[in-house]
């Protein structure tokens, strides 16, 4: 059986609590985000996989962490509004997380398995909440590796 975001907890940029279950039947692309990162224009082309396949089933979440290079120092609503200001950010951003804390201490479990190495790390989770892939850092979000992906989780 493949690994599985069920029942994992997670807290939204509200302060609310959220099992990652209730998304089952959505794709998610979760990705650990920075604000002030080389990989920070990553914003704009997980935005756009966002108005690309929103309406065809896939959720983008960003988890804003700190952990590396301390390139996240910012509040959450300091972070919103950043990127909604400059990158048109509509996708759901959750509260700052660490890289170990949930979701990320689940789904680094998933092949291959290993701590987040950098910001901007994507995990792809299927329609079931169990995870389909995972994208380093390097993996630009309109790549055809990553949009293949999602393409075929979608499909499925």
């Amino acid at each position: 059986m493949a690994l599985s975001l069920n029942g994992v907890s997670v807290t939204s940029a509200d302060g609310s609590s959220r099992d990652l279950a209730s998304d089952n039947g959505s794709v998610l692309l979760i990705v650990n985000v920075a604000s002030q990162c080389g990989f920070t224009k990553q914003y704009a082309g997980l935005q756009q996989l966002h108005e690309r396949y929103g309406k065809q089933g896939l959720k983008v979440i960003g988890f804003p962490c700190n952990d590396f290079g301390a390139q996240e120092p910012g509040t959450i609503e300091e972070i919103k509004t950043f990127c909604s200001t400059n990158y048109g950010v509509s996708f759901e951003l959750m509260s700052k997380v660490a890289s170990d804390a949930a979701p990320f201490d689940t789904l680094t479990q998933a092949e291959p398995a290993g701590p987040i190495a950098w910001n901007f790390e994507k995990f792809l989770v299927g329609k079931d909440g169990g995870v389909i892939a995972r994208f380093k850092s390097g993996v630009e979000p309109e790549s055809s590796e990553l949009t293949t992906a999602i393409e075929t989780a979608l499909a499925a």
